[in-house]
């Protein structure tokens, strides 16, 4: 795992003694050996992720990345913390306090503190370079053996968003228009969990498809995906180059084909649209 992200959502930022809290969302990006710190803080305990709660100790915890996943350490004396994974079925981790290093497995994951105020505070942790192997068979010892290019769990929202992105190309087998977030939103209502999701979570799950997952950035050139691009440098006309690009990177080196399709929501039939 070469890193992750940290994410403190918009209006979690705390205060230091004296100082006026910050409500600005905080992003950090953390490399192996690297160390990220969350609590209260103050002007002699510094922490780069800083939590807006009185019942937050100063220097609540920490998180530190290794060569293949991250640690959780709990600080607090008296707090247990939770680490929840908001792609599965409710499951959860629960760090007892001074625990020290717990590995957490999961790929997306939501720290969650608690607070006097019967609420929690909370902050997010993505760790998109997980790595899978040659499928079962393919022989070779653990040096020789080959990872994915790109690390895609089939199970997470993420994929769902893009497959939903994909499908109009897959199913008519000709450059077509790569569907808008509104349109995605709607194709996906009625699944069991993308049925949920607003325009907003579409948006960033293809920001991190294009950020992390996908790396668009990295990829040799910004392959095509049907619908030509529109002039201008808005805000607008990036959101849809980078949806071009996702779907037309996924398609061209096949990281989406045509049995993911089953993963979407059955669509309705023309017949029955007319009746």
């Amino acid at each position: 795992m070469s890193g992750i992200v940290v994410h403190l959502p918009q209006g979690s930022g705390g205060a230091a003694d004296g100082e006026p809290g910050s409500g600005e969302a905080v992003t950090l990006r953390l490399g192996p050996g690297e160390v990220a710190r969350f609590g209260r803080g103050s002007s002699t305990t510094p922490v780069e992720l800083r939590l807006a709660d009185e019942a937050v100790s100063r220097l609540a915890g920490e998180i530190r990345v290794t060569e293949d996943h991250w640690q959780l350490t709990n600080h607090s004396t008296t707090q247990t913390y939770l680490v929840e994974n908001p792609e599965g079925a409710g499951e959860y981790l629960r760090v007892s306090p001074r625990r020290a290093g717990a590995p957490i497995p999961f790929e997306f994951s939501r720290v969650v503190l608690p607070t006097r105020r019967g609420t929690t505070v909370s902050f997010q942790v993505f760790a998109p370079d997980h790595v899978y192997l040659d499928p079962p068979g393919a022989g070779g010892s653990w040096t020789s053996r080959t990872v994915t290019a790109y690390s895609l769990d089939e199970t997470a929202t993420y994929f769902l968003v893009l497959v939903a992105l994909c499908e109009p190309w897959l199913r008519d087998r000709s450059p077509v228009a790569v569907p808008t977030t509104p349109q995605v939103v709607e194709r996906l209502r009625g699944h069991a969990t993308g049925g949920r999701l607003t325009a907003r979570a579409v948006s960033s799950h293809i920001d991190y498809l294009a950020d992390e997952k996908l790396r668009i950035g990295v990829a040799a050139g910004a392959p095509e995906a049907g619908g030509g691009g529109s002039s201008g440098a808005g805000a607008a006309d990036r959101r849809n180059g980078k949806r071009d690009a996702v779907v037309g990177l996924a398609l061209k080196f096949a990281v989406v084909r045509e049995e993911h399709l089953a993963l979407l929501p059955p669509r309705a039939e023309a017949g029955a649209r007319g009746r």
